[in-house]
């Protein structure tokens, strides 16, 4: 078998693993893996990103974040190469919220290829959930913000004329209709 499909099937095993008791903050409460299911599929379909270690790491690229998983962890299932994306797009949680959204932004730049890609899938992804499936307690000036912040995180990407931003764009305006519609 192809070793580019084992190790996309890899990460989304070991995601779905790691993440198997999560929910999205949503309204909806849907299942916390299909976020990382939809940022690799957004990536490879849309993005016609071909790249399997992109690909396994945006399946993956929450997992230091938001699970118990370690670098070790994934170092030793996925290679330096998955691993160093993954913590390309990890916040660091012993920050203050504040400081870890400011450093999204600085840090936004300075991201390899395959990690500005997961960060705008991941951000299209988020942005298209605060207009459509907000967290019940976010009020409108919450949704604003965070769509004004994420557009400041990836206006910072180093990505020129992907067609990704283009979609980024698109869920930014529909989710600001939608917030207007909501008021």
């Amino acid at each position: 078998m192809n070793h580019d499909f084992i190790i996309m099937l890899k990460a989304a095993k070991f995601a779905a693993e790691k993440h198997r008791k999560q929910l999205r903050k949503g309204a909806e409460s849907t299942p916390y893996i299909n976020h990382p299911l939809e940022v690799a599929r957004m990536l490879a379909e849309d993005g016609k990103v071909e790249d399997a270690s992109i690909i396994a790491a945006a399946l993956l690229h929450d997992t230091i974040e938001d699970t118990e998983t370690t670098e070790e962890e994934l170092l030793h299932h996925f290679g330096q190469e998955i691993t160093s994306m993954v913590l390309e797009v990890t916040d660091d949680k012993s920050l203050e919220k504040n400081e870890r959204k400011r450093l999204q932004i600085e840090h936004a730049s300075h991201k390899s290829p395959g990690a500005a890609l997961i960060k705008l899938a991941d951000k299209i992804s988020n942005v298209r959930d605060v207009g459509g499936s907000p967290p019940s307690h976010w009020d409108i000036q919450r949704r604003v913000d965070y769509l004004d912040w994420a557009s400041a995180v990836v206006g910072a990407l180093p990505l020129k004329d992907h067609i990704l931003l283009t979609m980024f764009n698109e869920a930014v305006t529909q989710s600001r209709n939608q917030i207007e519609q909501a008021k």
